[in-house]
């Protein structure tokens, strides 16, 4: 019996957060007529009687496109033939160690995908013969009203989410046996290719009184996210808008002499004030000077705590998230807000690999073939700045970008930040040389993929020794100049591409040319009249939905 695990021992407290009015605010365009998104913003969804949103100004999103996810994973079954019923399981409500203090709870993606449910401890059947949904919901203990809220029944759920049946979660062997019986239960099992870990298969007591099969969903429903839908994309531009214009917000805002912490509450507090973005989809990244190094920087270890100096560059990898979906946004720049020469040298090589890539990237490439293009840029600019020589094809050959660009190009996006199906079955494997080995996929790119492009140029110490002491790299590095970059950092920048039927929509709407961060810096306009880098693909249609939106 499934029993809801009740540990709050503290009183409810309501907090009054009175917000003065930010200071240095800075002019924006605002565009004309709506959007679709826009049209989500402040006003009640067409295709839900009940949507999800966070409140005022924040994006509405209809449950439909939960059901067209469901209706989606049906007819990838029905196609091959199989019938039966899918059994997901929710995320459960988690503590800190050994207290009762309760985590922010964020819903496991899979189940997200299927049902869009916000609480935690649900289960949910997707009935592939008859295409119906079932919601089983945990059973709450009386004190649950008390701390929690009100106790709803199963009915206010199946009217919340949109399903066909909702039961409580106890009932679920019962609801099998009248209704699954002689039928096939599918599970989600399979291995996550980027963490290594085991997605968790649902479970009930009785179970083993059905056929369960856990070989055939984990490929299928994977893939699915691959892909995003109109609704799908829709909430990844939302959120993608917001981390834009927090990211311009935490550039005009930087000063030398901050701390790196501060950089990242800023773009927190206008996620969250701005486009009720509670979670952000990963740890912020606010890495300045030596720190840009260092590729995951930010962590428990090195909690974003370092000064900012004057003169150092600053790599910022942050982005929000909305009911799941996720940004994943990289911008680069001197703290000052001038570039030096050598600044401007690795800045330009990287958002020339950016502008190369972008304008390749399209159905029917390889994402293999984009991380070698972007290598190729990012080492041409260190021959210009003096810290390689020699013929850079050979040094394509040698695999010697996979010293200053360890990382691989992108990812895809979606759900999760690093987001499912990058080496599924019947896709090319995992490549083995220096920088290909971290590609996160290595698939054909296909239209309604969404990646993020990120290529960057560190210098790392440990990557640069192998560089000048290993005879296969060193024959092409002027030692005694690249020497000098030691404690430099690096560069990073990283957008959020939708893959269209003829090349890529950019979601990200940040500065991104030296004159265009320069600018910004001083209090410049943003976004700009006209964009001077058409070939990145930018959308700047979608800045200032907010005042058309409540306008309306």
């Amino acid at each position: 019996t499934y029993t809801y695990t009740y540990t709050h021992a503290h009183t409810l407290m309501l907090l009054v957060h009175l917000l003065l009015p930010q200071t240095r605010r800075r002019r924006r365009r605002t565009t004309t007529g709506t959007t679709a998104m826009s049209e989500q913003v402040q006003k009640k969804s067409k295709s839900s009687s009940n949507p999800f949103t966070l409140g005022q100004g924040t994006l509405q999103i209809p449950k439909s496109l939960h059901k067209k996810n469901r209706d989606r994973l049906v007819e990838q079954f029905k196609a091959a033939g199989v019938g039966g019923v899918v059994l997901l399981k929710g995320g459960e409500q988690l503590t800190r160690d050994d207290t009762d203090h309760e985590e922010v709870f964020r819903q496991e993606s899979y189940f997200h995908w299927a049902f869009g449910v916000t609480e935690a401890g649900h289960f949910g059947a997707i009935d592939i013969d008859n295409n119906k949904s079932i919601l089983f919901i945990p059973r709450l203990p009386e004190a649950y009203a008390v701390w929690m809220g009100k106790i709803l029944p199963p009915s206010f759920f199946k009217e919340k989410y949109a399903v066909d049946e909702a039961h409580y979660v106890d009932e679920i062997p019962a609801v099998f046996k009248q209704q699954v019986d002689g039928r096939t239960v599918h599970v989600l099992f399979g291995q996550n290719s980027d963490s290594g870990n085991f997605a968790v298969p649902a479970s009930f007591d009785g179970i083993d009184g059905f056929t369960v099969d856990k070989e055939t969903l984990f490929p299928v429903i994977a893939d699915l996210r691959v892909f995003k839908t109109e609704e799908e994309l829709n909430v990844l531009r939302y959120v993608a808008q917001i981390s834009s214009e927090a990211h311009v917000q935490v550039m005009r805002d930087v000063r030398p002499g901050m701390s790196e912490f501060q950089l990242e509450a800023t773009f927190m507090h206008y996620i969250y004030l701005h486009g009720g973005c509670r979670h952000t989809a990963y740890t912020c990244i606010c890495a300045c000077g030596p720190s840009a190094a260092v590729l995951h920087y930010g962590h428990a270890g090195a909690p974003n705590d370092q000064s900012i100096d004057d003169g150092r560059m600053a790599l910022l990898d942050m982005g929000g998230e909305y009911n799941c979906f996720c940004a994943d946004i990289t911008c680069s720049y001197p703290i000052n807000g001038v570039f030096t020469e050598e600044q401007k040298i690795v800045y330009q090589g990287v958002l020339n690999a950016v502008s190369a890539v972008e304008s390749a990237l399209k159905p029917g490439v390889f994402w293999t073939d984009m991380h070698l293009l972007a290598s190729e840029k990012v080492l041409e600019a260190l021959v210009k700045l003096g810290c390689l020589h020699g013929d850079v094809r050979e040094m394509m050959d040698a695999h010697l970008g996979g010293l200053f660009m360890p990382h691989g190009l992108g990812h895809f996006l979606g759900l999760d930040t690093h987001d499912v199906g990058g080496y599924l079955n019947g896709h090319p494997e995992r490549r083995s040389e220096p920088g290909l080995k971290s590609l996160r996929t290595a698939r054909e790119i296909k239209e309604n993929m969404v990646l993020t492009v990120e290529p960057g140029c560190y210098f790392i110490d440990s990557e640069m020794d192998k560089a000048i002491n290993d005879p296969k790299f060193s024959k092409f590095v002027n030692a005694d100049r690249l020497n000098e970059f030691r404690g430099w950092g690096g560069v990073r920048i990283e957008d959020d591409v939708i893959v269209t039927a003829d090349g890529i929509d950019n979601m990200t709407q940040t500065p991104r040319t030296i004159e265009e961060i320069e600018s910004v810096m001083r209090g410049g306009v943003w976004p700009p009249a006209e964009d001077k880098i058409p070939e990145l693909k930018r959308n700047f249609s979608t800045w200032g939905w907010r005042q058309n939106s409540s306008s309306n």
